[in-house]
């Protein structure tokens, strides 16, 4: 039975791996090396022209990180992926791998906090502007379009608030502009496959579920291999002759893996954001995991919102399985499994007492991660958020009585318990 053929469970187990050559160990062995023996001068020079395969330098590509870039590869039904020290790091790549400066990429309003800034200042800094829309409405998308657009953005399902964007929608209108779809997919591709609804470069802080365990930070870019990067002069460092490797033309050396190839021998040769091989190991056994991990998440999660939706010390539960809730049909459409583990609550009175709710619960841990095995806790507009402004954490729907969870794997029961002990506390 071939590879392609495998089901989810399967393919988080096996993908991307055989034993061991040299040993035959099962597990994926760990590379902790730098650099790597080339047979002879002749495959050297081949391996630095992009014209051999083959591993040059850690700072590049590792067995290790190789597999899991693989493994992440076929979760996600993409062509190549690139793993990347941080979530951070993967942003940025996918975003600077296409636009330069005088480029405009078009992002949902409602970001992780950190990509927020990312955007609204280091990549502004750079050159490269960025317009924020309401990505509940599709047609926001096209009419922020600019003749520079390299990109849009979006989270499938927005941190802290949990809101949905059209995929298939929004992705029909930057296909007709012309223009790839970057998503934030850290959901997973057990819930969700952004690229079956036309997503083409989909990334994951890969230290939440993915690991699942927050031992390590990693991230990584899966490319659909579906655009088309030669089909005008939008994309020149890809289409045109690129000076990092004597001109090379990337569409032509490389294919549909243009993007991918040149994100890791530019972006990634040039600025070392480049994943750990010990950390690859472990965010290898958290993927082996992650279909249980994540049934038990999501029913957990779906569990607490019905709890929190009727107490009577909860102004607002924002999820979308509520049917008030304004993402609830694309919710239903992109979800029937459930989905959004992380996802906020507007506790009765104000930001002190936001904050002592947190400091109550036992059984979460009051951390600034998220998608952890445990229950978590923060305070957005206090920390996760924070660089934010009053009025645009208003518009992100974050207020000072917002409480973001993060439901962990624990018995139920308890989870419910601590969230009462913590409610009777603050009374």
């Amino acid at each position: 039975m071939s590879a392609e053929k495998y089901r989810y469970e399967t393919l988080q187990v096996h993908a991307g791996q055989q034993p061991d050559p040299a040993t035959g160990a099962r597990a994926v062995p760990i590379y902790q090396t730098t650099a790597f023996v080339y047979p002879d001068s002749k495959t050297a020079a081949a391996r630095f022209a992009l014209t051999e395969g083959g591993n040059i330098y850690t700072r590049l590509t590792n067995p290790t990180w190789d597999v899991f870039e693989k493994r992440m590869a076929a979760l996600e039904k993409g062509a190549a992926a690139l793993a990347t020290a941080s979530g951070q790091a993967a942003v940025f790549y996918a975003v600077t791998n296409i636009a330069r400066t005088g480029d405009h990429i078009v992002s949902a309003k409602f970001v992780y906090g950190g990509t927020h800034n990312l955007f609204s200042n280091t990549i502004k800094d750079m050159g490269i502007d960025v317009t924020y829309v309401d990505g509940s409405i599709p047609s926001n998308f096209e009419k922020a379009i600019k003749p520079n657009t390299k990109a849009i953005f979006f989270e499938t399902m927005d941190n802290p608030n949990s809101s949905i964007v059209d995929i298939e929608a929004v992705s029909a209108i930057a296909h007709k502009h012309g223009i790839p779809v970057i998503a934030d997919n850290t959901l997973t591709p057990f819930l969700l496959t952004p690229i079956e609804l036309g997503v083409d470069i989909v990334i994951h802080s890969a230290s939440k579920f993915i690991n699942g365990n927050s031992n390590s930070i990693g991230g990584v870019i899966i490319d659909s291999g579906k655009f088309d990067w030669a089909q005008n002069d939008k994309f020149p460092g890809l289409s045109k002759p690129n000076p990092s490797y004597h001109g090379i033309v990337y569409t032509d050396a490389a294919k549909n893996l243009a993007y991918i190839i040149k994100a890791r021998t530019t972006l990634l040769r040039d600025t070392g954001a480049c994943l750990s091989p010990f950390n690859a190991f472990l965010l290898l056994q958290g993927v082996e995991t992650l279909s249980l991990r994540m049934e038990r998440h999501v029913y957990n999660s779906l569990k607490v919102v019905d709890f929190l939706k009727d107490h009577p010390m909860v102004e607002k539960v924002t999820h979308p399985s509520i049917p008030s809730h304004p993402n609830h049909e694309l919710y239903k459409r992109y979800f029937p499994n459930g989905a959004g583990s992380v996802f906020t609550f507007d506790i009765k009175g104000d930001s002190v007492k936001a904050n002592l709710f947190t400091e109550k619960l036992k059984l979460f841990s009051l951390v600034s991660d998220l998608a952890d095995l445990k229950s978590l806790v923060i305070h957005p507009a206090s920390t996760t958020h924070s660089q934010i402004d009053e009025k645009d954490l208003l518009d992100n729907g974050i207020k000072p009585n917002t409480i973001r969870l993060s439901i962990g794997i624990e018995h139920i029961d308890d989870i419910i318990e601590d969230l009462n002990q913590a409610f009777s506390s603050v009374k």
